[in-house]
């Protein structure tokens, strides 16, 4: 499973609030359900099937582009790890038994 982080700017756009794309992005998002989803202050962690997850990030810039965004600049991180399944709490755990 890989997990994946996401972020989205709407470029071209006549506001600097990015909310209601993000929220756009957020619902499109939400339709798969095989896909663990959670919303951060800078972009959006995707876990699940990396074929998948790139379904759903196609998806979810046409979203941005249908709500009025004449340019999309997304910046797309991936760890897709193979050696050992862990969940996104169990990442997070990890770092925080250490500290």
């Amino acid at each position: 499973m890989a997990v994946i982080e996401l972020t989205v700017v709407p470029i071209g756009t006549k506001e600097t609030s990015v909310s209601k794309y993000v929220a756009g992005c957020e619902k499109v998002l939400k339709e798969y359900e095989d896909l663990e989803v959670r919303l951060n202050p800078m972009g959006t962690v995707i876990h699940g099937d990396i074929d998948r997850a790139f379904e759903a990030i196609r998806a979810c810039q046409e979203s941005v582009f249908k709500n009025g965004a004449d340019r999309v600049y997304s910046v797309i991180k991936i760890d897709d790890r193979r050696d050992k399944k862990a969940s996104l709490d169990q990442k997070i755990k990890s770092v925080e038994d250490k500290m």
